[in-house]
């Protein structure tokens, strides 16, 4: 099994302070009528179109919307440079957050505490990327999964346990 990312691309309800000028949230299901829609949605390293991952189109990137908020699984091409590099920066744990290009569709502002607040209840996106400082933070997630290996590993570490113990 192929290495993957995969996180939350955002959480909905979680804010962010844009600019030191105003707290964005997004509502959830707010990227739902646009992913129905089957758009063509990619994934780059730190918003650079020069420097793609993956996208829908070739499977190589995956979103859904769940109850906490915009999961993504990217699975990039570890024989490309750029592959290599996004799998052993958020394997080790450098790269760790995700941003997202967007244009709000329906929002809803109010301006009843220090700074004015929005709240996206729907929206196009573009891509989401792999950065090291989001503007959601650690709202977002990015991390390796490896399902088979990780399994085998665990199992590994298990059975060593054991031997150590003299169970086997």
């Amino acid at each position: 099994m192929a290495d993957k990312i995969s996180g939350w691309a955002l959480q909905w309800g979680q804010p962010a302070i844009i600019a030191g000028a105003f707290e964005e949230r997004f509502a959830r299901g707010a990227f739902d009528k646009h992913l129905a829609q089957n758009p063509d949605v990619a994934a780059l390293w730190a918003h650079d179109p020069s420097r793609p991952l993956g996208r829908v189109s070739n499977g190589l990137l995956k979103l859904r919307s769940d109850a906490i908020g915009l999961h993504f699984l990217l699975e990039p091409d570890p024989a490309a440079p750029l592959g290599q590099e996004a799998l052993a920066t958020v394997g080790n744990g450098t790269v760790t957050e995700v941003s997202v290009s967007f244009t709000p569709v329906v929002e809803e502002w109010t301006d009843d505490g220090d700074i004015p607040k929005r709240l996206i209840t729907e929206a196009r996106l573009y891509e989401i990327s792999l950065v090291l400082w989001g503007a959601y933070g650690k709202a977002t997630s990015a991390q390796i999964s490896r399902a088979s290996s990780n399994n085998s590993a665990a199992r590994r570490r298990i059975e060593e346990a054991q031997r150590r113990r003299g169970i086997l």
